[in-house]
């Protein structure tokens, strides 16, 4: 199988030796830019995902030879897996796709690359992106700083790392009131995520709102039945008639 045909198949359908195959493309010093990337993507399925190939990805990460590309996208395709072991906490190590001590080392060449203000922009968003999906100590700080900046690319990890790290319910709010689309959706699936009462209104304004994007309006769906799920089932029952079966 060629590595596109991946996109398009079922993981449960991939071959028992996926793994070892997106392993030999990452490897692949010569292969052509596109097919590292799409190895680097398909490596962090939990269908494929080991200590080997999640080994390999984060050589790529820490390489200043790659492209910001590929070891941005190598750092993204970690996440999963760290949010499963946080998750689990090692309680069944069988059903962890990598080894504790995989995900310790993990955790520790992040948060130094992420601190090395010689790597690019690009690769640390992502590093920052990944390694919150098993929260530490350091990544409050590193949110609070991110958010703050001018830039906006920088905010908008900021706000997606919100997500998972708790005691940013008052910049989730600030961020419901941007303009910028991306950060907006961000902010609406934080406040979800967490509960935030105070961001009912702007939230349920969205669902009854005849111009909100569709993707947004699957986020607000999703933040109104975790915020209030009693007054959310009043606001919800309008659209089980909808001919859109999202």
């Amino acid at each position: 199988m060629k590595l596109k045909t991946y996109i398009d198949t079922p993981p449960w359908e991939w071959p028992e030796d996926a793994d070892k195959i997106f392993l030999e493309a990452l490897r692949d010093d010569q292969a052509d830019e596109s097919e590292r990337l799409l190895a680097a993507e398909l490596a962090g399925d939990s269908a494929v995902i080991n200590d080997e190939l999640a080994d390999e990805l984060l050589v790529i990460v820490s390489d200043d030879k790659e492209s910001d590309s590929l070891r941005a996208r190598a750092a993204i395709s970690l996440g999963p897996a760290l949010e499963y072991a946080f998750i689990d906490g090692f309680e069944d190590p069988e059903e962890i796709p990598i080894s504790e001590n995989k995900f310790h080392e993990i955790q520790k060449m992040l948060c130094k690359l992420y601190l090395d203000n010689d790597v690019p922009k690009e690769v640390r968003r992502r590093i920052l992106e990944a390694s919150v999906r098993a929260p530490q100590d350091w990544h409050q700080s590193a949110i609070r700083e991110a958010y703050s900046s001018t830039d906006e690319s920088w905010k908008l990890t900021a706000v997606f790392c919100m997500r998972f790290v708790r005691g940013f319910d008052e910049q989730i709010l600030e961020a419901l009131d941007t303009e910028n689309h991306d950060i907006h959706y961000e902010a609406v699936c934080a406040a979800g995520n967490w509960e935030v009462d105070a961001a009912w209104s702007h939230i349920a304004a969205l669902i009854t709102a005849e111009d909100t994007y569709k993707y947004l309006l699957l986020a607000a769906i999703e933040a109104v039945a975790g915020i209030r799920p009693q007054e959310a089932a009043e606001i919800l029952i309008g659209l089980i008639e909808s001919e859109d079966e999202d």
